[in-house]
């Protein structure tokens, strides 16, 4: 078994728990409130500023110049995402500017994943970022083939299905399993450990949009 088939092995039962949550399943059937999905979209620009942190720190620590150059470019990736993110859906949303406040979720999840980044090995900093590559793209294609009533929520399934976006989801799990090869099984098991977390933290993110999670006090 492969290092990310391993890893996928581990979120089975995560994974099956998003495709079943009523904010992605929304989605498909076009009932989702429009207030889930700005409060979604208001937070995952947030989100997207600290995630490209995290990929340029991999980046930093990459040992190859291949996989360097990677995280960089996924890095400028997610700020220019997060860009569009506001002058796309956030103009469709109201004329009212999208929140700046950085929610429970959303500020837990991205410090769990600057914490690996700055904290864990190389290896373990791959680990905890590469759900929010594979989780959307796995979501993106299981989608696709459902698409949506609603205009707004069938272009963002389109945006992770793209074959632009399932490449570079490809790229990063064939750069996790070269180093499969390399880890130790200590180090191995912690890799698991930041996959299964960060998982974990992208099910309470759409969570979170479901509920209008806010700050309680």
């Amino acid at each position: 078994m492969s290092l990310t088939e391993d890893l996928w092995s581990d979120i089975e039962s995560v994974y099956a728990e998003i495709l079943q949550h009523p904010f992605v399943c929304g989605l498909t059937d076009g009932t989702l409130p429009r207030e889930a999905f700005r409060h979604f979209v208001e937070q995952d620009s947030l989100y997207l500023r600290d995630y490209a942190r995290a990929l340029a720190l991999c980046g930093a620590r990459a040992p190859e110049s291949a996989a360097l150059q990677a995280f960089v470019a996924d890095a400028s990736g997610a700020m220019a995402a997060e860009q569009e993110l506001l002058a796309g859906f956030g103009a469709e949303l109201g004329e009212e500017p999208l929140g700046q406040t950085v929610l429970p979720t959303t500020r837990a999840y991205t410090s769990y994943l600057l914490a690996a980044a700055y904290g864990g090995s190389y290896a373990e900093a791959v680990a905890a970022v590469l759900p929010c590559y594979w989780i959307y793209a796995r979501v993106g294609e299981h989608l696709l083939a459902k698409s949506s009533p609603d205009p707004l929520y069938a272009r963002w399934i389109a945006a992770y299905a793209d074959e632009g976006f399932q490449s570079v989801v490809r790229r990063v799990l064939a750069l996790t399993d070269a180093l499969g090869a390399e880890v130790s099984t200590a180090e191995r098991e912690r890799m698991r450990e930041r996959f299964v977390t960060a998982s974990r933290y992208e099910w309470m993110f759409w969570d979170a949009a479901w509920n209008r999670e806010t700050w309680p006090v």
